[in-house]
């Protein structure tokens, strides 16, 4: 399928722009502010999942999404959004068709729509030649969501407060197995719900790498979840089975490559299976690199 010519330079060997799933290595909820946040600390770390996102020409003042997933409705999409935010906040008149390649799961815990929206932020701020620096593009992705600003950063990082406080991290890249039970986890009845611990004493970057930390949504998630209780079950027989983000995806550090292999390769066949590495570094900053 061809939506036209495609934006920028002709000369790449790909015009795609990748936007990576992430992992919540632990989550911790420390609080609640006034207004309905949650306070957090959490570990965030890429891997090598990613969707693929490519950008049209379109006549000036026309944002609209060409491909993306049946069940986001396309003018809500938070790519469209992200667009649609940039233009406004800049000024630019430019127009832009958008093509989403989902392979991230939706509703998984992986950060799949605020990758694609970060993704776009910082490559039409380039294609478009807005100029924003770094940090304005993190304050405009914050409008979008909590997670946006990690992957306009484009760092692994700890971050606290609603998720906006980042500090680059350089964890392990070893490799997990990821477990998608095939439902969708509301965020939003997750952090909503009675039981849910909000009281998590505060820890440090230090403690986190020595000693390791925990989801404080996986009970929660567990008990209105039954699918995602089963994988967890199954999955602690071969390593420490974590709920990422409010899930519905669950994770667990492998040795290497073929032991994640190995375990994937007897998943039951109701679940799928991802064998990643993780990433310090976005795969979306060495596209931006190559631009």
């Amino acid at each position: 399928m061809s939506f036209g010519e495609l934006l920028g330079n002709a000369n790449s060997n790909d015009l795609s722009w990748p936007a990576p799933a992430k992992l919540n290595l632990c989550l911790h909820i420390v609080g609640r502010r006034a207004d309905g946040y949650h306070l957090l600390q959490t570990a965030f770390q890429f891997i090598d999942l990613h969707d693929e996102l490519r950008f049209y020409r379109r006549p000036d003042g026309v944002i609209e999404r060409l491909a993306g997933p049946d069940a986001v409705p396309a003018g809500s999409d938070l790519v469209v959004r992200a667009a649609r935010l940039l233009a406004a906040v800049s000024g630019a008149a430019h127009g832009v068709g958008i093509e989403l390649v989902k392979r991230i799961p939706m509703q998984a815990g992986l950060g799949g729509g605020s990758s694609d929206a970060a993704t776009v932020l910082v490559a039409l701020n380039h294609l478009w030649g807005i100029g924003l620096g770094v940090d304005q593009l993190a304050t405009l992705g914050l409008q979008l969501g909590a997670d946006v600003p990690v992957f306009v950063r484009g760092r692994a990082a700890w971050a606290e407060g609603v998720g906006e406080m980042l500090t680059p991290v350089d964890f392990p890249e070893g490799y997990y197995l990821v477990i998608d039970p095939g439902v969708s986890v509301s965020t939003a009845e997750i952090f909503q719900a009675s039981e849910l611990t909000r009281d998590t004493p505060l820890t440090t970057i230090r403690a986190f790498l020595a000693e390791g930390g925990r989801n404080d949504c996986t009970p929660t998630v567990r008990s209105r979840y039954p699918a995602v209780a089963q994988v967890i079950d199954w999955l602690d027989q071969y390593a420490e089975a974590r709920l990422t983000g409010t899930g519905a995806c669950v994770f667990a550090a492998l040795p290497d490559r073929q032991a994640a292999l190995r375990v994937c390769a007897v998943l039951p066949p109701q679940w799928r299976g991802f064998v990643v590495q993780g990433c310090n570094e976005s795969p979306l900053m060495r596209r931006l690199q190559l631009a």
